[in-house]
């Protein structure tokens, strides 16, 4: 936990109890949670934990480059605390979400020569090995 306190601190957060619990989470659950399962999973331990909370946080820690905010699919938000450049694969069985290395700065890019990139964001969907061995 000290280091969840001393990363908050060194990004100029004050490390809150729901602040640190979050980022815990986030750092202890790297299935790339939702906030509805956020808040469903610390609201037992911080009964006073709202999910405006919960949304007010991730979008301070996005802020701060702490964590990554990961929209695949339009109606489904979920949220990394790896913020390294890494791609995400989705099975559209079972919904699970899996990182994967890319090497971001040598995908091949045309036409963007003369604008400036600030984000990039590497998504694939498909089935998982696991769901296909199951079928």
């Amino acid at each position: 936990m000290s280091n969840i306190v001393e990363r908050l601190r060194n990004s100029n957060i004050k490390p809150s109890y729901a602040r640190i619990k979050i980022m815990e989470y986030l750092m202890e659950h790297p299935v790339h949670p939702t906030v509805e399962e956020i808040y469903q999973n610390l609201v037992r331990e911080i009964p006073t934990l709202s999910k405006t909370t919960v949304y007010n946080t991730l979008d301070l820690f996005i802020r701060h480059n702490l964590a990554r905010v990961i929209t695949i699919e339009e109606n489904e938000t979920r949220y990394d605390a790896d913020t390294t450049n890494h791609g995400h694969f989705k099975c559209e069985t079972c919904g699970a979400l899996y990182d994967f290395t890319v090497d971001e700065d040598n995908l091949a890019t045309r036409g963007l020569g003369d604008f400036v990139v600030t984000e990039k964001h590497v998504y694939f969907k498909g089935i998982c090995k696991k769901c296909l061995y199951n079928q």
